[in-house]
């Protein structure tokens, strides 16, 4: 991790909402900081089965009110992705484990951290709830979660960096 760019990508099951939720609010944390050249931002999921396809419109609808927009398609984490990310950020313990048995060596597994890890205020081992199956509610929630999250994992790479 000794390069200039830092790279994180997280990852849930379809990457059509929770993790695309979490991209936006970091990427809108990054550009606020003014660190957008320090920072590079992806997401992906464990799955193939939405690849290609748009954002969730429930996430899409959430994040265009709060200013944090969800960009790009659908795509599924490969391993040769751990040679390009430095944090690969779980949505839940399920992604957690899958990424785990993907990852080729003990260095690509240490990269590999659940999301709300890095918020101060979560219970350890706790997940971003799957709001795929319920109503707007729950998106708003995925929202608001990815922001506490984030604002800690911003927190974590300005210590460890030693970014402005």
């Amino acid at each position: 991790m000794s390069q200039t760019r830092i790279a994180v990508s997280f990852v849930c099951t379809g990457n059509i909402c929770r993790s695309p939720t979490a991209e936006a609010v970091m990427r809108h944390l990054v550009q606020q900081a003014g660190l957008d050249s320090a920072i590079e931002i992806d997401s992906a999921g464990t799955g193939a089965w939405h690849v290609g396809e748009a954002r969730d419109e429930r996430s899409q609808s959430v994040g265009a009110q709060r200013g944090m927009p969800l960009l790009g398609e659908a795509r599924q984490f490969r391993r040769s992705d751990f040679a390009r990310f430095d944090y690969v950020l779980a949505i839940d313990r399920e992604n957690l484990a899958d990424l785990v048995r993907l990852a080729p060596d003990a260095e690509a597994r240490a990269k590999v951290h659940l999301l709300r890890e890095f918020d101060p205020a979560s219970p350890p081992h706790a997940e971003v709830p799957d709001p795929y199956y319920g109503n707007i509610d729950g998106f708003e929630r995925v929202f608001d979660i990815c922001e506490a999250a984030c604002r800690g994992l911003l927190d974590h790479l300005r210590r460890t960096h030693g970014l402005g």
